[in-house]
């Protein structure tokens, strides 16, 4: 186990600055997971860790020893890769034991590093298939054990379910959260897919544009997004985002003025915006609740209706061109065409500045 962090970090291209002075404290045995869109900076900055690839400026601190001058080699890290790199000409116990031969490792070691590591990921009866008879979750599985046999201060993993199928993606994706419990090492994981972050993590970093927009325990973000950013790209179905301005400030909250739906009531403070300020209000679906309630109920038109057995997703259209999703636990008769009564629950819903940052206004309570 160890601990990382990143001090001041950048990283440029020639004249192109991608990763833009990144402060981050890993502590030891976290699992942390960057989050972000395509080309948001999350590998390269996991390569900058791995030391695959230079730093502009700043640092990098593994166990309180700067690390920017230390070949990948000599950091003690391991990394798994997105496209599993095996090497198809060997076994599987070839593939785990090369490295380790490299650095001259007694044979007993070896011998007892590799069957330690195929016995924990449950592929000892696959020591000696090549990677070509090995099924895509076997594959990864043989490139997580490569990585534990060589026993790495942190585990290092670039995206590695993106080639497996969807049902397979949520097996791995339980095999590694359970590999961590059980090693207890300090894992940082890159994703583009924010379940995958909200499931595995013990900490979220969310980037964008080399930026570091929030981080923090994967339901702090979902319950209390700092921006709009985070607050669409987290949670699954995206949050509801409509568009209104500031209609009245009280103690209690904000009332905002949707146009053509009407106003509802959020419990947020103000933060120095004054009535009229133009705002974006959201909601997350599983927030939403189907029937009139006394506060914050309006009237949608349901567009198409999803029934998945244990929950129901309805499409709905708001006036003025708005939509809305709607997730309700349970089986519903609502049909497509129907026009339900819906309300927006005021703790749950969210404001956001429209202005520079979007950022989200404070909640009350």
């Amino acid at each position: 186990m160890a601990t990382l962090s990143l001090d001041k970090l950048v990283k440029r291209f020639g004249e192109l600055e991608v990763i833009h002075g990144v402060d981050l404290s890993i502590d030891s045995g976290e699992f942390v997971v960057f989050v972000g869109p395509s080309g948001c900076g999350k590998s390269t900055l996991l390569r900058m860790i791995a030391g695959l690839e230079s730093v502009t400026d700043g640092e990098i601190v593994i166990d309180g020893d700067v690390v920017n001058a230390i070949p990948a080699s000599q950091r003690g890290l391991a990394m798994v890769f997105q496209t599993y790199a095996l090497y198809p000409h060997m076994t599987v116990w070839q593939n785990l034991a090369f490295g380790l031969e490299n650095i001259n490792m007694p044979k007993p070691e070896i011998a007892e590093r590799v069957h330690k590591a195929a016995t924990l990921l449950q592929i000892g009866e696959l020591l000696e298939r090549k990677p070509k008879q090995l099924s895509g979750g076997q594959r990864q599985r043989v490139a997580i054990g490569r990585a534990i046999v060589r026993q790495p201060k942190i585990f290092l993993f670039d995206e590695p379910l993106s080639n497996l199928d969807a049902e397979l993606r949520v097996q791995m994706r339980v095999e590694i959260a359970a590999l961590h419990k059980r090693l207890g090492n300090t894992m940082i994981y890159v994703t583009h897919d924010q379940v995958e972050a909200m499931t595995m993590a013990d900490k979220i970093v969310v980037l964008r544009h080399g930026y570091i927009e929030q981080i923090g325990p994967p339901l702090a973000l979902f319950n209390n997004p700092a921006n709009r950013f985070v607050a669409g790209f987290i949670g699954s179905p995206r949050m509801n985002m409509v568009e209104g301005s500031v209609a009245a400030i009280a103690e209690d909250g904000v009332t905002v003025d949707l146009p053509q739906i009407g106003r509802i009531t959020a419990t947020v403070t103000a933060d120095g915006l004054g009535v009229g300020a133009p705002i974006t209000l959201g909601i997350r679906p599983q927030h939403i609740h189907v029937g009139a309630e006394a506060i914050n109920t309006i009237q949608a038109s349901v567009r198409m209706v999803e029934h998945l057995g244990a929950d129901t997703y309805f499409y709905c259209d708001l006036p003025g061109d708005h939509a809305v999703t709607v997730h309700m636990a349970g089986q519903s008769r609502v049909t497509a065409g129907d026009t339900i009564p819906i309300a927006l629950p005021a703790p749950d819903c969210h404001v956001f500045r429209t202005d520079a940052g979007e950022v989200a206004l404070g909640r009350l309570g």
